[in-house]
């Protein structure tokens, strides 16, 4: 296949669908053949990023081209499965939004699909393609801070409240996608401890951690209820630490040769200087697509495919029902 042969159109055009229209007529330009969404009034917004889209509020005229054959949905997340599941079985690769689908079983059902079909099921786990994320996984692999023992993400800000998902659906995602991406496996045990400030039974701020094969261990703390922005990724090994501060305005990844020797039977701190690592200045939504692209034309598996977006799913539910557990448990007291 060549780039003639990706025809892309996409689903959704409210805040990130049109970060994805916007990115794709960048990068695909006449390749970007149609976008849609059921609000007609959408189309005002697509004109500002180019009078070339052409638009539809009929997202089926996407759902039953002939022509495109390659389609991103970014429509709400109770709408995955279904649009998924109807592109996948007319014959279209698919990058679906994250999360993959609000139930598992629905999310097997489209990896089962996809499988059959012989078509690409990416998920939009974006900051998977970050290139300090990458960078950061390279790092890991060579051995730069010896063994891994413990990461942490802090994903923080006085942001945007939502009423249709609480904070652990909407932030931590991203973290357990990375932290899965980082380790290479499944937590053996996962819990979650949250609270309710602003509306009742959607949490506005939680911890979850996660225990793994061979004394592995991490934890995510997320809030919208934090006074400044915090992007924080945290990774400890025995030979020293890395930091990716994605919040930071610039070196955004950093090697801290900090930890410790057993000298007898005392342990002895070593400390230096934090080091800069250098990466690739992209952007990750960029980066996705253009992954997308590369895995339709050259017949690639997706890094983010439905086997990984499954996984983060279950780690996701299995934190929900630790978060409902912990909290009818608390009611008691």
């Amino acid at each position: 296949m060549t780039k003639s042969d990706f025809r892309l159109g996409i689903l959704g055009c409210g805040k990130w669908g049109l970060n994805h229209v916007r990115t794709a007529n960048e990068l695909f330009g006449v390749e970007l053949a149609l976008v849609a969404d059921r609000n007609p009034l959408a189309a005002d917004k697509v004109v500002q990023i180019s009078r070339s889209i052409k638009f539809t509020s009929h997202p089926e005229e996407i759902i039953e081209s002939r022509d495109i054959n390659s389609v991103i949905v970014a429509t709400p997340a109770e709408t995955h499965f279904e649009l998924a599941r109807k592109l996948l079985q007319k014959g279209k690769n698919v990058l679906v939004e994250k999360p993959i689908t609000l139930e598992l079983s629905d999310a097997r059902q489209l990896v089962a699909l996809a499988d059959e079909k012989k078509l690409k099921l990416m998920v939009g786990h974006v900051l998977l393609y970050h290139p300090a994320v990458l960078k950061l996984k390279e790092l890991l692999t060579a051995g730069k801070i010896g063994k891994l023992q413990y990461i942490y993400s802090n994903r923080l800000n006085f942001g945007t409240v939502r009423t249709e998902e609480n904070i652990l659906w909407s932030f931590a995602p991203h973290d357990i996608s990375i932290i899965q991406y980082l380790t290479g496996s499944k937590p053996e045990s996962v819990s979650a401890k949250g609270a309710s400030f602003l509306q009742e039974n959607i949490e506005d701020s939680t911890i979850t951690y996660l225990s793994f094969l061979g004394g592995i261990h991490a934890h995510i703390f997320v809030s919208w209820l934090h006074p400044f922005k915090e992007q924080r990724l945290v990774v400890i090994g025995d030979k020293g630490m890395i930091v990716f501060e994605d919040s930071a305005p610039k070196d955004k990844l950093r090697f801290y040769p900090k930890g410790f020797n057993r000298n007898g039977g005392r342990l002895e701190k070593f400390d230096g200087d934090f080091e800069v690592i250098r990466h690739d200045d992209k952007q990750p939504l960029a980066e996705e697509q253009l992954h997308f692209y590369k895995c339709v034309i050259e017949n690639k598996q997706p890094l983010s495919d439905g086997k990984h977006a499954l996984e983060v799913l279950e780690i996701l539910k299995m934190a929900e029902r630790s978060l409902k557990e912990s909290g009818e448990r608390n009611s008691k007291f």
